[in-house]
Order: structure tokens, then C-alpha cells, then sequence
């Protein structure tokens, strides 16, 4: 008895649609249940869509290129935000350990608290 396959194959038709309405879409969760896809799958379909676009048109290389170099960009900011923002935090916390006491044995003020 033969087994059937379990993945669906879809036509190229049916692909670029997809990668269409991934352009357009706001919300690409609501596309990918509509479209009975996962997520990564139709983003497989948009990179593989733009590297064919790319080899016949030059200037859609260089598009795709520095759209990966943006996306490249943007997490290396996000990481760097992040750092900076837990760093601020740690100097903070070492700045109030390092007020001198009054010698009243109460504990150092921390700053104002803005009331």
C-alpha cells in the first residue's frame, strides 16, 4: 500500500501569490492561516522569489543586499540598546552604593523621586 506524502505541494502561481500578499499584509499571521502556510515557509518563498528577481535585474540584486544589510543593522542597534539601557541600570545601582552616610545609620537617599 502506498503512503501518501505528508507535505503539500504548492504551484509557483500559488507562491508569488502568497509573496504578494506578504508585501501588502500587515499581519503575516493572519496571511499564513488564510494561506494554510507557516510563517517561514512563506518568508523561504520571498527569499527565493527576490534571489531569482535579483539575478535578472542588477539593480534588485543591490536592493536585496542592502535590505539584508539594514536588517543586519537593526539588530545589531537593538543589541547595543540594550546593552547600553542594562549598563545604565548597573551604574545606577553603583552610584547609590557609593553615597557617603551621614553617619546617622540611616540608609543613603536614593535620588529624588520625582513627587
Amino acid at each position: 500500500m502506498g503512503r501518501r506524502s505528508q507535505y503539500r505541494k504548492f504551484t509557483e502561481a500559488y507562491r508569488e501569490l502568497a509573496v504578494r500578499r506578504l508585501r501588502e499584509c500587515e499581519n503575516v499571521s493572519e496571511l499564513c492561516r488564510e494561506m494554510r502556510v507557516s510563517r517561514q515557509l512563506l518568508y523561504q518563498w520571498r527569499d527565493k522569489l527576490e534571489r531569482k528577481q535579483a539575478k535578472l535585474d542588477p539593480d534588485k540584486a543591490t536592493q536585496l543586499q542592502l535590505r539584508e544589510q539594514v536588517a543586519r543593522l537593526k539588530q545589531s542597534l537593538a543589541e547595543k540598546t540594550l546593552e547600553v539601557d542594562f549598563f545604565k541600570g548597573a551604574l545606577q545601582k553603583i552610584e547609590a552604593l557609593r553615597q557617603p552616610s551621614s553617619g546617622s545609620g540611616e540608609t543613603a537617599s536614593t535620588g529624588r523621586s520625582g513627587k
